[in-house]
């Protein structure tokens, strides 16, 4: 192989692994990578999709139903819009009513939101950034 073979050799290998590079970034940015939603950002295809998501916003004042051991009902709002949530497992120490929230699942055909995780602030100046920032953008903020 002649010098210039192998110096068209390294650029041909360079450019296929470039050309792959692009197309893997251009199939990640297919998908959907909004994948944190407040109740007033859902459309009806997140609600029969299926699809598995992140809910935030804060818990709304007067929802928190315990069942039967460990099965809670309450629902997420972000003042605008709310979406009921179920949930089945030991809830975080603090979570509670009018506090921020994010919680990881999907919407069952009912229309609920199933979740299978929950998290929750975790000390009083604390909210989850990306509800903070989602509240903030509707001007539905309260904090500082």
């Amino acid at each position: 192989m002649s010098r210039k073979q192998k110096r068209l050799a390294v650029i041909t290998g360079a450019m296929g692994v470039l050309a792959l590079a692009v197309a893997l970034m251009l199939i990640a940015f297919g998908q959907d990578i909004r994948y944190f939603r407040t109740p007033a950002d859902l459309t009806a295809e997140d609600m029969t999709s299926g699809a598995r998501f992140r809910l935030g916003g804060l818990v709304e004042k007067g929802t928190v139903v315990r069942g039967a051991g460990t099965q809670v009902q309450f629902a997420v709002t972000d003042t605008i819009k709310s979406v009921k949530v179920t949930y089945d497992g030991i809830l975080p120490d603090l979570f509670r009513e009018e506090q921020g929230v994010v919680t990881e699942g999907r919407f069952g055909p009912d229309g609920t939101f199933t979740a299978d995780s929950v998290l929750a602030k975790h000390d009083e100046n604390y909210m989850p950034k990306e509800v903070a920032d989602s509240l903030k953008a509707k001007g539905v903020w309260q904090g500082e």
